[in-house]
């Protein structure tokens, strides 16, 4: 590991004040994480408790126990070697701008520009995904404790409830969904430690581990069922991509959280990095426990939502299904607040410099140092995404996981094709790669290719137009790749049109004594000083 050149600024300035004046920007917002505290927002975000969860049914019904188990494995390998190579270039430019503030910097403006689009795009899809995922599980819990109904728009209801409740605690001091974090990753380790302990000692009867690791399934409605068969591949890959992918993202919420962060140059890499590992290691004991404690091969194929909640109520019984489902749904939550926290500080940072519309209401912060009204922003953006699941929750659903994993995996890409190709000469922080990204960064860029492609598929023959059998249905189509090409076809257009004349990428705040005296000012404005 190596160190980069120390950055300009007077002595009473801390090390991390004075990186991000050389990169441009006053210490605005508050710095009061720990290294630990910025790993626990990466972490809660990821959420094998929800992630995980909310989509088993889809690796289960498309490609099996193997899909689930393997599947993991698999994706959680690669994931690695994209967060090796994110979390290098995360030491060297530690703002909350993140990713596009990295590709503006290692490319152009129009780098910058499309990378910045498709992460707001992610986060938006992600904290939609994730809230509706939180609601299917809230309407199982409250189904077994009051007899909630378990319809569509009754899950819409909570829906549109857990998400304002997670943007009202994001407007309150940064101090409170810190805090919330650090409990939230004791919570995910204690409830994975709980449920997997359940699933072992409380059934009767346990699946064989050749049906755990070697079972396959294929209720996608596509032929093909072993691996002899090409189609049974393509399913295999929607359901574990589909469900292992769209868990282990969102930890670039490290990289936004770095002005909030101390020491950032280091923790914000090591936190991005030990969020995934730590992720893919307990998720993986999780998906194993409970597909062991799986009651019924042939009942389980009828389920599909409610997969989880049906092993454990016919596997153990309800009480134990309430306790589990009540640990679920608060690290749901955790994940939902976290989330909202994230896609904040990156509309935050990017209406910083003025890359969108109302620039001057998003990058306002109230006088707790919070930027209130883009949390208002990204939850009611992530509220729209998900309109459709009040007509057809399935496809509502795998449109928001679609949409938010694949707008952040761009994103996340971009920068590290341009870190790969400015080579020997990109100027490394406090935790680097080495000469390891010449390999490692290629892997990353391959498997991101694979993965955007995966998520562009159809779930089902009658989502694929001029299908005979059972006939194409807009309600099982995959509306993501509308989405994905739109977003790139209307901000494309803009930035050919318009955007290119006046966006120049990341806009320094001030000269030095400039940024002191804004500094200034500000701490006799707000009722938080700058750090903590």
């Amino acid at each position: 590991m190596s160190s980069g050149a120390p950055a300009a600024g007077g002595p009473h300035l801390s090390e991390d004040e004075k990186i991000l004046h050389r990169l441009g920007y006053a210490q605005e917002l508050f710095r009061a994480m720990s290294a630990f505290r910025n790993f626990a927002i990466s972490f809660t975000i990821i959420s094998v408790l929800a992630g995980c969860l909310t989509s088993y049914y889809l690796a289960f019904q498309w490609g099996g126990p193997v899909a689930v188990t393997w599947g993991w494995v698999i994706v959680g390998f690669f994931t690695t070697f994209v967060a090796l190579s994110m979390a290098e270039i995360a030491s060297t430019y530690p703002t909350a701008g993140g990713l596009y503030y990295w590709s503006s910097k290692l490319g152009s403006a129009a780098w910058g520009w499309f990378t910045g689009w498709f992460n707001l795009i992610g986060l938006i899809g992600i904290i939609g995904a994730v809230a509706y995922g939180l609601a299917i599980y809230a309407t199982s819990l409250f189904n077994l404790w009051w007899g909630y109904s378990n319809d569509r728009h009754h899950i819409f209801y909570l829906f549109a409830l857990c998400l304002l409740a997670a943007a009202l605690l994001n407007v309150f001091d940064v101090r409170i969904t810190s805090l919330i974090n650090s409990i939230s990753a004791w919570w995910h380790v204690a409830g994975v430690l709980v449920i997997v302990g359940a699933c072992i000692f409380v059934p009767t009867h346990h699946q064989s581990v050749g049906y755990v690791f070697g079972q396959t399934i294929n209720n996608s409605g596509f032929s093909g069922h072993g691996w002899g068969s090409l189609m049974f591949l393509m399913v295999f890959a929607i359901g574990a991509i589909g469900m292992a992918q769209y868990t282990l993202t969102g930890y670039d919420a490290s990289a936004h959280m770095s002005e909030e962060t101390h020491a950032a140059s280091r923790s914000a890499a090591t936190g991005l990095l030990y969020s995934v590992v730590v992720s893919v290691i307990a998720g993986f004991i999780l998906l194993v426990a409970i597909t062991f404690a799986i009651p019924d091969k042939t009942a389980v194929q009828a389920q599909f939502t409610y997969i989880t909640t049906y092993i454990w109520e016919t596997s153990m019984s309800r009480h134990w299904a309430e306790t589990l489902l009540f640990i679920v749904v608060a690290a749901q939550f955790y994940c939902l607040t976290a989330c909202v926290t994230s896609g904040s500080r990156m509309l935050f940072a990017f209406s910083r410099d003025r890359a969108v519309p109302g620039h001057r209401a998003w990058r306002k912060i109230s006088r707790h140092r919070v930027p209130v009204w883009s949390v208002a922003a990204v939850g009611v953006a992530g509220f729209l995404l998900m309109l459709p699941t009040w007509w057809n929750n399935l496809a509502g659903y795998y449109v928001g996981t679609s949409v938010g994993t694949t707008g952040l995996y761009i994103a996340f890409i971009l920068p590290v094709i341009l870190r790969y190709r400015q080579g020997a000469s990109f100027e490394t922080g406090a935790w680097s790669l080495g000469k390891h990204y010449k390999w490692i960064n290629p892997i990353a860029i391959l498997w991101v290719v694979l993965i955007s492609v995966v998520f562009m598929l159809p779930t089902s023959p009658g989502g694929i137009p001029g299908h005979s059998s059972p006939g194409f249905s807009w309600n099982l189509a995959n509306y993501a790749p509308l989405t994905i090409v739109g977003a790139f076809v209307l901000f494309g257009g803009w930035w050919v049109l318009s955007a290119n004349k006046w966006f120049k990428g990341p806009v320094r705040m001030g000269t030095e004594d400039e940024l002191a005296q804004l500094e200034a000012k500000q701490e006799s404005e707000f009722l938080l000083p700058a750090t903590n």
